[in-house]
C-alpha cells in the first residue's frame, strides 16, 4: 500500500503540472464591470438594482464571486 501511495505521488505532480498548461488565467473583475453587475433582493420583495448603489451613499464593499461550470 504505501509503494503504491509513493509511486502515484509523482504521477499526480506531473499530471498537474500539465493541466495548467491548458487552463486559461482567471481574468480580475474592474470597478467598471462590477458596477454595472446587476444584483436582486434574496428575501422578502424581488428588486433588482445596479451594485453600483450599494456604495454611492453607504461606502459598501462588495465581493465577486464566480463559481466556475
Amino acid at each position: 500500500m504505501v509503494s503504491w501511495s509513493l509511486n502515484a505521488l509523482p504521477v499526480a505532480v506531473l499530471l498537474n503540472f500539465f493541466t495548467d498548461f491548458f487552463l486559461t488565467p482567471p481574468l480580475k473583475a474592474t470597478l467598471m464591470f462590477l458596477e454595472e453587475a446587476e444584483l436582486k433582493t434574496l428575501k422578502g420583495e424581488i428588486r433588482t438594482f445596479k451594485a453600483k448603489s450599494l456604495w454611492e451613499k453607504s461606502g459598501a464593499v462588495v465581493m465577486a464571486v464566480r463559481r466556475p461550470g
